[in-house]
């Protein structure tokens, strides 16, 4: 398959996933979450492939949710099919039994928070920005957000966030357990833990 939304490389066994759309600010639409689910599918699959480190192009944002102009255009039906796909696609990385390694670079809000969350390890740049923001437009999270933020930060601290929209920095997200490490250097640091748990996921 070849990619249009996404930059996809294999180097010393780790697959390195960029989100391609720095003028969107790598926002999910239908062909975003389709290409991500068939590199997820590529990480649990290839051999040759051990683990994988996943990240948004540009500097300003990992992923800054769904696409406005696509939500804006979509029925109930065709928000619950948008939805369902979208939770595939981050069950697929979650269960494909290889480390995935989140490199949040910047904002990571609504289905990019939900799209961190479903990685293995979170690792933030000092820029980074986190929330669920949906509640401000009317909707709920939809890629299974109200169930993954409470299993990592707790049920106080998730409604918080779920109820308010508000978006939280990356020291706040490392002080209630939704990220693992801040570092300035993200895409070094993001490079070592992920060699590092694919030795050990090998060994």
């Amino acid at each position: 398959m070849s990619y249009q939304t996404l930059l996809f490389e294999i180097r010393d066994g780790i697959a390195f996933i960029t989100i391609n759309r720095p003028d969107k600010l790598n926002a999910l639409n239908d062909q975003v979450v389709g290409e991500l689910a068939h590199a997820a599918d590529r990480v649990a699959t290839e051999d040759e492939i051990k683990g994988a480190l996943l990240t948004g192009s540009g500097q300003k944002a990992f992923v800054a949710g769904a696409d406005i102009g696509d939500l804006a255009k979509q029925g109930p039906f065709d928000g619950k099919a948008r939805a369902l796909r979208g939770q595939a696609m981050l069950r697929r990385f979650e269960t494909c039994g290889k480390p995935v390694v989140a490199a949040v670079n910047g904002y990571a809000l609504g289905g990019g928070c939900e799209l961190a969350m479903a990685c293995h390890v979170r690792i933030a740049s000092e820029n980074a920005k986190f929330g669920q923001p949906e509640v401000k437009l009317g909707i709920a999270p939809g890629y299974g957000g109200t169930q993954r933020l409470p299993r990592l930060v707790g049920r106080g601290a998730a409604l918080k966030m779920l109820l308010s929209g508000a978006m939280i920095d990356a020291r706040e997200a490392l002080r209630i357990g939704l990220v693992d490490e801040v570092d300035a250097v993200v895409e070094r640091v993001q490079r070592d833990r992920v060699r590092r748990l694919v030795a050990g996921h090998v060994g």
